[in-house]
């Protein structure tokens, strides 16, 4: 396979824009260190539709963009926002939160104004499962109503669920839970220790293994779409499966994927909290396409350790965040890839 297929060069795949870091709930996990109120440095409104304006720039095809928080119900002009993105032409998703916010009156207007979907996340399979993480009774029994509201409304959902020590033996439930819903995706987040989530444990590199290979032989089983985020070596299982087929090959952080912060700093994602400018002063567009860090991240045979010399790195190249994580550098090797994977794909 040409490496050049992997490599998302020109523009993103996928936008998330921190839109605010206010929010009600106290996840455990919370990668943002949320707040009780909006950041006193926060993009203004004006600022936020000059965003949109400055990442249209990146032509056709458009990124998607996903407007993320914090709870982005908590960002002031939110729906004019997402009307000004879609006529545009972008693609929009939005991640609110499961507080007593998001009810079918915010549901109905998130579609009115243009959202394509929305996610909700649910990291256990019962009440208190989900609320040990979460920090806030209330929220399981708020998420499900929020996902029957979504689906009788017509508007698409996919479920979150984080997977750490605390969660892995949950998942199967979970995924059942997230079926029953009608949830169209389930998108699996493998913990990275940024923000709140520094105090949860992470899974071992042979759990993680046996974790992905469940995923491979369960998504074949039907019910919702899989997606990872920080372990991109479910497409390097994928892809030795189908011949070299599987969507999403090649994003990672920094590559198809770019990260805008609530004060508009601008990094690989929002896992990886190395900056390579600011949209205030600095050209979004140029910053993606000619950063030294994105340039870095887009170039997987200079990544250290067993993750350059892979011969999936152009498919996979590893959760960058948790390279970064681990060692302080972005390029690094993954620690959670385990050495057996690696060197059945060497």
């Amino acid at each position: 396979m040409s490496a050049a297929r992997f490599v998302f060069d020109r523009a993103p795949r996928r936008v998330y824009w921190e839109t605010t870091r206010a929010c009600a709930l106290v996840c455990r996990h919370c990668r943002a260190d949320a707040l009780a109120a909006p950041h006193r440095d926060e993009l203004t409104a004006a600022e936020g539709f000059r965003l949109l304006d400055d990442l249209a720039r990146f032509g056709h095809p458009l990124p998607h963009l996903v407007f993320t928080g914090g709870d982005a119900l908590e960002r002031r002009a939110l729906f004019a926002l997402i009307r000004y993105a879609r006529a545009l032409g972008f693609g929009v998703s939005v991640a609110p939160s499961a507080t007593p916010r998001l009810d079918m009156t915010a549901i109905a207007a998130l579609k009115q104004a243009g959202a394509q979907a929305i996610s909700l996340s649910l990291d256990g399979s019962t009440a208190a499962r989900h609320a040990a993480l979460r920090g806030v009774p209330g929220c399981f029994a708020r998420t499900l109503e929020a996902a029957a509201e979504a689906r009788e409304l017509g508007l698409p959902f996919q479920v979150n669920t984080l997977v750490s020590a605390e969660t892995v033996d949950d998942l199967d439930a979970i995924r059942r839970v997230a079926a029953v819903l009608g949830a169209s995706r389930w998108s699996l987040f493998f913990l990275v220790a940024v923000g709140r989530g520094a105090v949860l444990q992470q899974i071992t590199p042979e759990r993680f293994e046996d974790v992905l290979e469940w995923l491979v032989e369960m998504s074949e089983e039907g019910g919702p779409v899989v997606a990872t985020t920080e372990a991109p070596q479910l497409r390097r299982l994928q892809a030795e499966r189908h011949g070299g087929r599987t969507a999403g090959a090649g994003i990672r952080d920094g590559n198809g994927i770019m990260f805008v912060s609530h004060t508009g700093e601008v990094t690989p994602s929002g896992f990886l909290p190395a900056s390579a400018g600011n949209v205030r002063a600095d050209d979004v567009v140029a910053l993606y396409r000619e950063s030294s860090l994105f340039r870095r991240l887009r170039r997987p045979e200079g990544f250290g350790g067993r993750c350059g010399a892979c011969r999936y790195r152009d498919v996979c190249g590893g959760s960058r965040a948790r390279a970064f994580g681990a060692s302080g550098d972005p390029c690094g090797e993954d620690p959670l890839c385990p050495p057996e994977l690696f060197a059945a794909a060497t």
